[in-house]
């Protein structure tokens, strides 16, 4: 008898919804097509790239509380900033039979394919701060891009009060975060006419392009007072520019990252260097606790997107964030 005809039936005897209830437990098949406690898995990690700081400090936090899983190998490979690299990489994990892929997509569209035959091959994929396109993922998990960049603009608004002119630093234009980001910090200060954007340009994440073009555009707008960088290595390239010039203690800087360590956002802002970053987490304990339900649980479903927690620093809050911080 199929499913079907099995809950018809349920319904005409008046079994009730709790019979039909536990058809449907019964009937819903694990995501992974081998689970349970007793055995090991390998977990396949395409990172975009090894280069950035915040790509580092995720691999270190994955690497870290992998250890809580005896069960879990974690393999991170290194995408190199190329599509054609992380497709590769992709690939061989799907030649390989991974047991769960995570990956961070250098670029959505050039990952989206193998990403969903990886899907479709019946391999669940846990994406991590940047998305593909399409609906072929088992979870994402990371920040709000869009409320934390808006979050950004109206503290922008309040350490400009008066208004002024705005530079905006772009992240890589064909990732998702980078393009939420810049959606996010215009909404954020859309409501103060006195604040106007007069500059606004992609840096890719890199700290010697942020350099380039910000001290070009502190030529073209030399009353620039405040930029808004889509991660911290871009914002530690806008205050080289603004250092240059004998601006750095005029232009307000807020970066997004909100890394740890003597050369994070947050000593930075600690420092005196930037007026704020906002920490954007790693996702690696939501994204581990996600391979646990799927490989050791056995679950059938889990959330398709799990959001994890953001936090603005300010120089109130910095000094002692950074004090608590381990790296």
């Amino acid at each position: 008898m199929t499913t079907s005809k099995c809950i018809r039936g349920l319904l005409a005897a008046g079994t009730g919804f709790a019979a039909l209830m536990a058809l449907s437990a019964a009937d819903a098949k694990p995501l992974a097509k081998t689970c349970g406690p007793k055995d090991h898995y390998v977990i396949g990690f395409s990172q975009a790239n090894f280069k950035e700081p915040y790509r580092s400090h995720v691999n270190h936090e994955l690497e870290r509380l992998v250890k809580k899983y005896p069960q879990f190998k974690l393999v991170i490979a290194d995408g190199q900033a190329s599509d054609n690299t992380q497709v590769s990489q992709v690939e061989n994990f799907l030649t390989q039979q991974v047991d769960i892929l995570f990956i961070s997509p250098f670029e959505a569209a050039p990952l989206t394919p193998v990403v969903s035959r990886v899907y479709k091959a019946g391999i669940p994929v846990i994406e991590l701060d940047r998305k593909t396109n399409g609906d072929d993922y088992t979870s994402f998990v990371g920040g709000d891009n869009e409320k934390i960049a808006e979050e950004a603009g109206q503290y922008a608004k309040k350490l400009l009060p008066d208004g002024g002119d705005v530079a905006i630093l772009e992240g890589l234009p064909s990732s998702s975060p980078a393009i939420e980001r810049l959606d996010g910090f215009k909404k954020g200060i859309a409501d103060d006419p006195k604040l106007k954007v007069v500059a606004v340009q992609p840096v890719d994440w890199m700290e010697d392009k942020a350099v380039t073009v910000f001290s070009a555009m502190l030529q073209a707008h030399p009353d620039i007072k405040l930029v808004y960088t889509s991660n911290d290595l871009a914002a530690a390239g806008a205050y080289i520019a603004a250092k240059q010039v004998g601006k750095e203690k005029k232009i307000k800087i807020i970066g997004t990252d909100g890394l740890p360590g003597p050369s994070g956002g947050i000593h930075s802002v600690a420092e005196g260097q930037w007026a704020a970053t906002l920490v954007y987490p790693t996702g690696a304990a939501e994204a581990l606790d996600l391979a646990k339900k799927i490989l050791l649980d056995c679950a059938s479903s889990v959330p398709r997107v799990v959001t994890v927690p953001t936090k603005l620093i300010t120089p109130e809050n910095a000094k002692e964030i950074y004090a608590k911080e381990k790296f």
